[in-house]
């Protein structure tokens, strides 16, 4: 059985501030908290404590100053990589805000602690991220309390280390790149992870010259995804961290349904012209750019394709933001375009390599012909104000009130879907990853009978075991457009 952790808490963040004190005098932190516990109450840091306690980390020494939850997955002297979701720092829904969109900092301030108890004064913490192009790293910084973070640390003779592991941001208008700025990326630099055959792409008919990645010049994309290659850039901050902690969001994801666990490693890339998320045309012409083949559908496809060698060397910009008004002020915002629908074939696939070449790798390379992960992945999704809607950029505010931990993807994103009255079945990104027959294997996890859950209700009740069938969701998510009708669990 593989074990999951579950906690509930008012799901809301109201009342916190940076640096994120936990607001309680937890006896294993003493050393850490500096003036943390005489701050207001901090349910989202009770329940991150919760999800470890109901995981079963270091659990002889639980309740006691001993316990060092992530001690039992990492030793005094190494390195633990914080990996959060901080796609972008605003969010256009007008009945939501950054707190459905991005990795709150009173969940990151958690791990920190933890992290920072199990690697000791000679150990390294570090943040690492790579957001979308067009995030303002300043400003999520500001909406994270990365400042607050490195100096509350400073104060108590630690460190925190904040990478933004992007080497290129850009400005846009109307959609449209209209600027490039070059950034320092990762001081460790990066390496290609290829898997060559043993990608999830291998056997799928989708055709490298027709995928398109997060950029204009389509050829980098399909240079990395064809004749037998299938290779991602990967942060060497991350490959060589002896334990990496994923930070997820719990929202709803226009390519894959939803992002939580498996989804957030889009993150550790340098370039993610490398990733693909989309094949041109429509499934019967073997892509799965969109549902059908139409006459409107096809002219926007080729007209942005003929246009993309002028969009990568800054011209025509002007054109197509005009074009790009004029589309949405006739058609709106919901008709299915870019891979945005429930037939996407393309970015699961590669969610799931980028998943494999984590679990598989090491500081010094790939083995893929390992009999089980080489590397411990821990996560801890923040589900406490979660969103519905148009994920992952415009979500809708839901609150919920949950934090879900464990050492296996699949075991989080099942318990996710099920408080999303999802069904994981219509979701290939999580279905095709537990049914994979070739492997190596992501997750231990086969069918959702594997997964052994244990709730913490609130801070005072004992922890409950609880099938995750009898997991139940009070209301349903409102699905991405592209997703509706598709993803829902039947009522029967």
């Amino acid at each position: 059985m593989t074990a999951a952790g579950l906690a509930f808490t008012e799901p809301r963040y109201v009342g916190l501030s940076a640096p994120w004190h936990p607001g309680e005098a937890y006896p294993e932190l003493e050393s850490l908290l500096g003036a943390g516990a005489g701050a207001p109450p901090n349910g989202a840091y009770s329940a991150v404590r919760r999800s470890l306690l109901a995981l079963g980390l270091d659990a002889e020494n639980a309740g006691t100053p001993d316990w060092n939850p992530l001690g039992e997955l990492v030793g005094a002297g190494a390195t633990v990589v914080l990996k959060p979701n901080f796609i972008r720092h605003w969010n256009p829904c007008p009945a939501g805000g950054t707190e459905s969109v991005v990795t709150h900092g009173s969940l990151i301030r958690a791990m920190a602690d933890y992290a920072a108890l199990a690697v000791g004064l000679e150990g390294r913490v570090v943040l690492a991220e790579a957001p979308q192009q067009d995030c303002d790293w300043a400003e999520i910084a500001k909406l994270a309390g990365l400042d607050e973070l490195v100096t509350h640390y400073a104060s108590i003779g630690r460190s925190l280390e904040c990478i933004d592991l992007r080497r290129e941001s850009v400005e846009t208008e109307d959609g449209v790149i209209v600027a490039r700025h070059a950034l320092g990326g990762d001081p460790a630099g990066y390496r290609a992870v290829d898997l060559g055959e043993r990608s999830f792409f291998t056997g799928s008919g989708l055709v490298p010259e027709t995928m398109r990645g997060a950029d204009y010049d389509p050829s980098v994309t399909a240079e990395h995804h064809s004749r037998g290659r299938n290779a991602y850039l990967l942060s060497e901050t991350v490959l060589r961290a002896d334990l990496v902690v994923n930070l997820p969001k719990l929202k709803t994801h226009k390519k894959t349904g939803v992002t939580l666990a498996l989804k957030n490693l889009v993150g550790i890339n340098g370039d993610k012209n490398w990733l693909p998320h989309h094949c041109v045309g429509a499934p019967e012409n073997g892509g799965d750019e969109y549902p059908h083949e139409s006459l409107a559908s096809k002219l926007r496809s080729r007209a942005i394709d003929w246009v993309r060698p002028a969009l990568a060397r800054g011209r025509f910009t002007g054109p197509l933001r005009a074009a790009r008004r004029a589309e949405w002020a006739l058609r709106g915002d919901d008709f299915i375009r870019s891979g945005n629908w429930h037939g996407n074939r393309t970015t699961w696939r590669m969610c799931a390599d980028l998943n494999r070449a984590l679990y598989y790798s090491n500081a010094e390379d790939l083995e893929l012909d390992a009999p089980a992960p080489r590397r411990i992945v821990l996560t801890v999704l923040d589900g406490i104000v979660a969103g519905e809607g148009e994920g992952p950029l415009a979500p809708a505010d839901r609150p919920l009130g949950a934090v879900i931990a464990s050492l296996d993807p699949v075991a989080v994103d099942l318990v996710a879907v099920r408080l999303m009255g999802f069904d994981e079945t219509r979701i290939p990104k999580i279905q095709q990853v537990m049914d994979d027959p070739t492997g190596p294997r992501i997750s231990a996890v086969r069918t959702p009978d594997d997964v052994s859950l244990v709730v913490s209700r609130n801070a005072n009740d004992s922890l409950e075991p609880l099938a995750l069938e009898n997991l139940r969701c009070d209301a349903p998510f409102r699905p991405h457009p592209g997703w509706k009708g598709h993803i829902e669990r039947s009522s029967s």
